[in-house]
């Protein structure tokens, strides 16, 4: 027995079992599509990734953060199904499948045998969600962009009354210190005109703020020139006095030591929530959400019933029923992330960032999941492909080694695919392996031809069939399904390795000739 004996033998059996693999890999695509293993593997995965570990993320409220992520048209974007007629018929069927798959398990938590995995009225979901996507989906979805509106809303009518009331009490002392002076009485009464103007002012500034119709630097700048008019006009109403004077000086240092810095002004008066106050917008347990909550129960005007309405949907929807380890899981990325942020818009920046980070992390992981019950399921498909064609790995062998026929064969149509495909293509491969097992009968099979070299019975034999030998076949049956399950790139990247190194081991041509040439002489 010699090295390309061996050889010839080896790429017999790495070319019987590209081909089976071939076939394995086709049927595990088809009940991976046909039950959406991909898909639903990522909804688990992102449920387990909310909900902390894996026995919690059969919760129910976990299983309806998930559906809530899914129902976000960014979401649902991803997940493109084709359309018209009869392109949709094996979807539909596929649809069916699933249906009645459900219809025999267990619904899951919160959730009737009606609603798939997806959500209800779902058939299906996406197989990938880039990072980016679901960090934004996921901040949309617990309504944290609002619930900072909200935070900062309050927190600018508080900055407003304090500046107000701060600039009354100059009025007040001051009327208090000129009591008995008539000749002020014309003097006060436009200046409080003037001051009831300054307040709805701030307050139409406040109204444009939470309509989102200016931002909160440009909020403070106008209050800024609100002021300033205001301080014209009382310099322009008051009287040369000393007292009058010295509360316009107070006013203008009041406006210069609130107003000369705005992003000062918005730090120091926390008008803007840090990323750790943003986070704990969500927490109904934490002071920020009483806050926020206290600050809209406070107003009782028609006007801002549509804003307690707006925060009542944001609780119901978002913040109720929350999974505690999101708001934890949350908490500790905002800490993070507050780092690298100098205000909210880069704190929000610096959190989808870590959000896509961790989910990043969590997909590798349920990858090499996905990958590992991806094995076992090949494996079996490998084990059931076996025994269905009966591909016995040691029948094969010895096949192999005595029909040198065969051998042959199957080497040169193996070498011919290896040089037509330099790298793996298994549309190609399968192609080309059909065109090849036209030409080429394998010892693969319930015929007589293969059942008679095996196990020395055929249909037409008068004894009935030897059903212990089938015993002597088991090894060979799981040895094919481990070497099925392994894949077909695997295999061909081996065959093209072996038929190179059978064919650098081949004399040349011009050798073969000049030797014969002198046995002849």
């Amino acid at each position: 027995m010699n090295l390309p004996f061996i050889l010839d033998v080896a790429i017999g059996l790495i070319f019987i079992y590209l081909i089976l693999s071939l076939l394995a890999s086709e049927i595990q695509e088809l009940i991976a599509t046909v039950f959406q293993w991909r898909a639903e593997h990522l909804k688990k995965s992102i449920e387990i990734l909310l909900a902390g570990d894996v026995e919690s993320a059969e919760e129910a409220h976990v299983i309806q953060l998930a559906n809530r992520i899914y129902d976000n048209p960014l979401v649902k974007n991803i997940n493109q199904e084709a359309k018209g007629l009869f392109v949709t018929i094996p979807r539909k069927i596929t649809w069916a499948i699933g249906s009645l798959y459900r219809m025999v398990k267990k619904p899951r938590p919160g959730t009737d045998k009606s609603t798939s995995i997806f959500g209800e009225k779902k058939h299906s979901g996406p197989s990938y969600i880039p990072a980016d996507v679901f960090a934004t989906t996921l901040v949309e979805t617990l309504q944290i962009p609002a619930l900072v509106q909200k935070l900062t809303e309050s927190r600018l009518k508080k900055f407003k009354e304090e500046r107000l009331s701060e600039i009354e009490e100059i009025i007040i002392k001051l009327q208090e210190q000129t009591s008995g002076d008539e000749s002020l009485a014309n003097f006060f009464s436009n200046i409080y005109k003037e001051f009831a103007e300054l307040r709805s002012e701030f307050e139409k500034t406040c109204w444009n703020f939470q309509q989102k119709k200016a931002s909160l630097q440009t909020s403070l700048n106008r209050m800024a020139e609100s002021f300033d008019r205001y301080i014209e006009s009382f310099q322009a109403e008051m009287l040369e006095d000393e007292l009058c004077g010295k509360a316009l000086r107070r006013l203008k240092f009041l406006k210069k030591d609130v107003f000369d810095d705005i992003e000062q002004a918005i730090l120091l008066g926390g008008l803007q929530p840090n990323i750790n106050e943003v986070v704990q917008t969500i927490d109904q347990t934490s002071d920020i959400y009483k806050e926020i909550k206290a600050a809209i129960q406070d107003e009782d005007s028609e006007t801002h019933q549509g804003v307690k309405k707006a925060f009542q949907t944001i609780e119901t929807a978002a913040i109720e029923n929350l999974p505690p380890s999101v708001v934890q899981n949350l908490a500790v990325l905002a800490k993070r992330a507050q780092a690298r942020a100098k205000n909210t818009e880069e704190g929000m920046k610096a959190l989808r960032l870590e959000i896509e980070n961790t989910f990043d992390s969590s997909m590798e992981r349920a990858s090499g999941v996905y990958k590992r019950n991806a094995k076992g399921a090949a494996i079996l498909i490998g084990l059931a492909i076996a025994i269905t064609a009966n591909a016995d790995a040691i029948h094969m062998i010895s096949r192999l080694s005595k029909d040198s026929a065969l051998r042959d064969t199957i080497t040169n149509s193996a070498g011919e695919i290896v040089l037509r495909n330099s790298t793996v293509n298994l549309d190609q491969l399968r192609q080309e392996a059909d065109e090849v097992l036209t030409n080429i009968s394998l010892p693969l099979g319930w015929g007589d031809a293969n059942l008679e070299q095996q196990i020395r019975w055929t249909r037409q034999s008068k004894t009935t069939f030897p059903y212990l030998k089938i015993l002597a076949l088991i090894p060979g049956w799981l040895l094919s399904g481990i070497a099925i399950a392994m894949g077909a790139p695997f295999w061909f990247d081996l065959l093209n390795k072996i038929v190179n190194v059978r064919n650098s081991g081949k004399r040349p041509n011009h050798y073969v000739r000049n030797a014969d040439e002198k046995e002849e002489e």
